[in-house]
């Protein structure tokens, strides 16, 4: 319940201590895991001491609990097991310290460890942390590469040698941290957001050189696993030849067989790309030869043809042919012209052959009557009627008489 405090009526501080007691005195027994960091067994006894710590934050707590207790898993648990404890909290209020008091302990085995990992594994793969289309292409050549490793280990000297062998003027921004035990995963964690933060470092690598499945438990954290994902740099892991390889693999951007692996496929190898520039450069210099030859060989061809030679063959070649089109033309216009004026001639034979006049031009005579219209029969006209008589030379006007 609320408490009525105020500036001018203060609790002073041993009485908060006791009402936090108070409440925690009233908090049932609950079921903790952790690992263990410290352990004192004093030889007579009869009351063990351990410190039980979050290997994902940085809390621990003590524990206490009855020999006969730890002596029931002392032969499977030490310093550095991970354990499930049935503890009741417990409020020391002089010195304000929480603690816990054991009453069972479990140690956490193998496989459920495992399932536990797998189970994470398949949450954090929903949620797409572990999608091929987050990863990122490293750098062909990082200027600055960041390294998180521990402190002079085999796998920072295999890191750092074998990249300044392949390529000598590499830089590296190195982080020294705990790779194994309660303080590798803040450490870890810490490292590689500030490597992130550095605006040089193109790459950042996280070595270890392997490991029992304990050991490599750091490296599977989600706390690790979620920071690795946020991470705007590239990440490489390489954390040696476990079969069961940790989440960090599955969330970095390029996973590497061993820290040897990371540094060949971090850094490029200066005489590898001097030979690939050099085949490249000679490759080039032959496409530009066999170019130049093939054009030389073509150009030949064409100065040796005999137009090249002389190139006005040309123009008298087609001044021949156009000479020789000219006349082929004039033959044809003067077939056609021809052709027409024998067929004009024959149609103005026929024509003169078939014209009045020309019968006319034989004596005859056509007789028509006043309004025109042409005499054909005796009978059609009457005595006294005049005519017209149209003669070849011209007409006459004639009068019908009777007969006698």
């Amino acid at each position: 319940m609320a408490l009525n405090t105020s500036a001018d009526a203060p609790l002073p501080v041993g009485e908060v201590s006791r009402l936090i007691g108070g409440w925690i005195n009233r908090l049932g027994a609950v079921w903790v895991e952790g690992q263990i960091t410290q352990l004192s067994r004093r030889p007579g006894a009869g009351v063990v001491f351990l410190t039980l710590r979050d290997p994902s934050h940085d809390i621990s707590v003590g524990v206490t609990c009855y020999r006969q207790v730890f002596d029931a898993v002392a032969d499977v648990v030490s310093e550095g097991a991970r354990v499930v404890v049935h503890a009741k909290p417990e409020w020391y209020a002089p010195r304000g310290q929480l603690s816990l008091r054991a009453v069972e302990i479990k140690p956490v085995g193998i496989g459920e460890l495992l399932a536990r990992l797998e189970q994470l594994k398949r949450t954090l793969a929903a949620e797409g942390l572990f999608a091929l289309d987050r990863k990122r292409r490293l750098p062909f050549l990082p200027q600055l590469v960041g390294l998180v490793v521990g402190r002079a280990s085999a796998a920072e000297r295999d890191v750092l040698e074998n990249a300044r062998r392949r390529w000598p003027a590499v830089r590296f921004e190195v982080r020294n941290v705990a790779v194994q035990g309660v303080h590798a995963v803040p450490q870890v964690v810490q490292a590689v957001k500030e490597l992130d933060e550095l605006p040089d470092v193109d790459v950042i690598i996280v070595a270890r050189g392997g490991g029992s499945v304990e050991d490599l438990l750091p490296f599977s954290d989600e706390q690790l696993v979620r920071a690795v994902g946020q991470c705007r740099t590239p990440v490489v892991s390489a954390i040696g030849h476990e079969p069961d390889a940790p989440l960090l693999d599955l969330v970095a951007d390029l996973r590497a067989s061993t820290p040897t692996d990371a540094a060949k496929k971090v850094v490029p190898d200066v005489g590898e790309e001097l030979d690939r520039v050099r085949m490249l450069r000679d490759r080039a210099r032959r496409h530009v030869v066999g170019l130049v030859d093939r054009e030389e060989r073509g150009l030949a061809g064409v100065l040796g043809r005999p137009w090249m030679e002389r190139p006005q063959r040309m123009v008298d070649d087609r001044a021949d042919e156009v000479d020789a089109l000219l006349q082929r033309s004039r033959r044809v216009l003067g077939h056609h012209l021809d052709r027409a004026d024998s067929e004009l001639s024959h149609t103005h034979a026929r024509v003169v052959a078939l014209s009045p006049k020309a019968t006319l031009e034989r004596g005859y005579a056509v007789l028509q009557r006043a309004g025109g219209e042409v005499v054909r029969s005796p009978d059609e006209v009457g005595p006294g009627e005049d005519l017209r008589a149209r003669v070849a030379e011209g007409e006459l006007h004639v009068t019908v008489v009777p007969r006698t």
